[in-house]
């Protein structure tokens, strides 16, 4: 026996011997998100499953062996009849990343949030509609920026729907429009921008509006009845439906969702929905974008583009709803406080948070929080057909 040769071998078979220097950055990543998510407490429901997939695809040698594909044998049977046999079983993660790569759990996903939210604030006040569109303007300016910057328009338009500051979307539209090298850097992005909403939005809160303006009292919303509640979703799913089918996949669920919410006879689907099967697809979702961000294809000029254009979109999206509102000022008897603006983004419930908070640091008496969680849940309608957009001009 040859004890050198053997001792090669070993060595060759470990994943010290197959690593780069990517592999340890990328690790080094994974634990700023550890960080950020468990000590800082940054979106963690979203942030740890993705950290601890990007930790698993970056151990050296782990990769290959979590996504192996299965290896499978053809015979021929009979004359024109064939047979296939697995010879070998997959990696865990080849069979659990079909569910990003098939888009089944991006839906789900929006099916627990549609289980979860309360259209009421929306039905009170119509007009939120508006300021939930005007801060998808960042979606638009980050694709024409996206256009100078990007190669491809399907990555111009991935990249781009960060601006509505809506993770599932982002991933939805990534894998759609075939930019799944891209899906780990765009979800981060995504994610990690939602998670930075209470520092990244108030300083433009406060550039925009006017002391005067952040102190506008806004008129208690009024009651909204059963029957309204159960007739939005339905209304909502026929006129986009109509008009703009490619954003049923996202929106039809995040419908259904809600109207097993609020006819009050499947509660326990509702139950079912928000709890259990959104955790499980979130776990699932979120380990399983991580993974996509292995160091090879990760670190690369086009991350750091996906990240700066990223950031522009959501700031640009912030700008948006503020602006629309205090456009809307100029018409209006009964004056809307443009803080609630900011909201249009569709991170549900932050972004109606942090309206909420900026309007008691000029006013401690002033509730804003209802008024903004209107345009908050038209942020998450917005960034569905905005979504359906991209898919239909780019897919």
């Amino acid at each position: 026996m040859d004890l050198g040769k053997v001792l090669l071998n070993l060595w060759e078979s470990t994943g010290l011997f197959a690593s780069t220097w990517q592999n340890y950055v990328m690790l080094l990543v994974s634990f700023v998100l550890f960080y950020l998510a468990i000590w800082r407490k940054f979106e963690p429901l979203l942030l740890v499953p993705i950290a601890f997939g990007m930790f698993l695809a970056n151990i050296p040698g782990a990769h290959d062996v979590l996504y192996q594909a299965p290896q499978t044998s053809i015979t021929e049977v009979s004359p024109g009849v064939f047979e296939t046999t697995y010879v070998t079983t997959g990696g865990l993660f080849w069979y659990l990343s079909k569910g990003v790569e098939w888009v089944i759990f991006p839906p789900l996903v929006f099916l627990g949030i549609g289980a979860m939210t309360d259209f009421g604030p929306l039905i009170a006040n119509p007009k939120s509609l508006l300021l939930g569109a005007g801060a998808q303007l960042g979606i638009f300016v980050a694709l024409a920026l996206g256009f100078v910057f990007f190669d491809s328009a399907g990555l111009a338009a991935s990249v781009a729907i960060i601006g509505g500051a809506d993770g599932p979307t982002a991933i939805y539209v990534t894998t759609v429009l075939g930019q799944s090298d891209h899906l780990g850097a765009i979800a981060i992005a995504a994610y990690s921008y939602m998670a930075l909403i209470p520092a990244i939005q108030p300083p433009l809160m406060k550039l925009l509006t006017t002391k005067k303006e952040r102190q506008i009292r806004m008129r208690q919303l009024r009651t909204v009845s059963r029957t309204e509640k159960i007739i939005f979703p339905i209304v909502v799913i026929v006129l986009c439906g109509l008009l703009l089918p490619s954003a049923l996949p996202l929106l039809g669920m995040l419908m259904l969702g809600n109207l097993l919410k609020v006819c009050l006879v499947t509660d326990r689907l509702a139950e079912t929905a928000s709890n259990g099967l959104c955790n499980v697809v979130t776990i699932l979702l979120g380990t399983c974008v991580g993974f996509k961000a292995v160091g090879d294809t990760f670190l690369d000029l086009s991350t750091l583009g996906i990240i700066v254009l990223g950031l522009g979109a959501f700031a640009f999206g912030t700008i948006g709803g503020v602006l629309v509102a205090k456009l809307m000022n100029l018409f209006l008897k009964e004056k809307i406080n443009p803080l609630i603006g900011s909201a249009g983004v569709s991170a549900v419930p932050m972004a109606a948070r942090v309206s909420q908070s900026v309007g008691q640091k000029e006013l401690p008496d002033n509730y804003l929080l209802m008024h903004a969680m209107g345009p908050n849940v038209a942020g998450v309608i917005g960034s569905s057909i905005a979504a359906g957009i991209l898919i239909s001009m780019f897919g």
